[in-house]
């Protein structure tokens, strides 16, 4: 029994020592470690913003209550024709730039300001809606177009926001709208004219 022992004891300490070829798999906790590390950087928050931008207000969308920060760059041109799509349809135009341009340089007038957007592009079918129920909406209206906002600043009058949009050096249109349900001042990039809600009975672009 002893020598069977020796003789096997023997046998193993003979046998070649071997190391891992490049065909061995990779060991499973490592394997699992990688995927781990993968997911967390796939989940990883997105950046915050840079500091040292200054918000200068917070646009925010009456219909959806969506808000979105308005800076020197934010939001980008794409993200402002996105928060201004139809409400209706939700379909998206790409909104002239100039009247994101108008929004930064009031707010910069009115720092920390809530800036709030009635309306951007109109669908036609959207804008036909809006002439049965209302008189004031023209057939060819620049909102359908991409071309105008109505909005207002919280704190200001329809008539002060009007100033503050001819001081600017506007060069389209400026509508004043003064009742309780149309507190706004529209702007678009169409010829330069200017009206007030019930004076004319000019019809709102």
């Amino acid at each position: 029994m002893r020598l069977w022992l020796v003789a096997s004891v023997s046998a193993l300490v003979s046998l070649p020592i071997t190391s891992p070829t490049a065909a061995d798999p990779p060991p499973l906790r490592g394997l699992g470690m990688a995927l781990r590390k993968d997911v967390r950087e796939d989940m990883a928050p997105p950046p915050s913003p840079d500091p040292s931008v200054e918000t200068l207000a917070t646009l925010i969308n009456l219909h959806s209550g969506e808000a979105v920060p308005l800076s020197t760059t934010e939001p980008s041109q794409e993200r402002f024709s996105t928060l201004l799509a139809d409400r209706v349809t939700g379909s998206v135009a790409d909104l002239d730039p100039r009247l994101l341009d108008l929004l930064r340089t009031l707010a910069k007038d009115a720092p920390g300001a809530r800036i709030e957007l009635i309306s951007g592009y109109r669908s036609p079918k959207l804008n036909e809606m809006l002439r049965k129920k209302e008189r004031n909406v023209a057939s060819k209206s620049q909102h359908s177009e991409g071309n105008a906002v109505d909005f207002r600043i919280v704190g200001l009058t329809p008539k002060e926001m009007k100033q503050r949009v001819k001081a600017t050096g506007w060069k389209g249109g400026i509508g004043q709208y003064d009742k309780p349900t149309d507190y706004f001042v529209h702007a678009d990039v169409g010829p330069k004219r200017e009206w007030r809600e019930g004076v004319g009975r000019r019809k709102r672009r």
